[in-house]
């Protein structure tokens, strides 16, 4: 299946949204978690929204 541009609009929403490429290929489909990479270095979106991470904790000391 071809980069039709919705295909290349659903992908630049999904990729800013800060979905994985795995995750964009499932929701695509037809595509491999390989071809998004792809497509998305072609299109140069490197950026992308920061996952949340916990909080770090400090460190104990005994």
């Amino acid at each position: 299946m071809g980069w039709s541009e919705e295909r290349v609009a659903l992908l630049r929403k999904l990729w800013t949204e800060g979905l994985s490429a795995s995750q964009i290929a499932k929701q695509l489909g037809g595509v491999t978690r390989n071809a998004v990479i792809g497509k998305v270095h072609r299109l140069g979106l490197a950026g992308r929204a920061t996952p949340s991470r916990p909080a770090k904790r400090p460190v104990r000391t005994a």
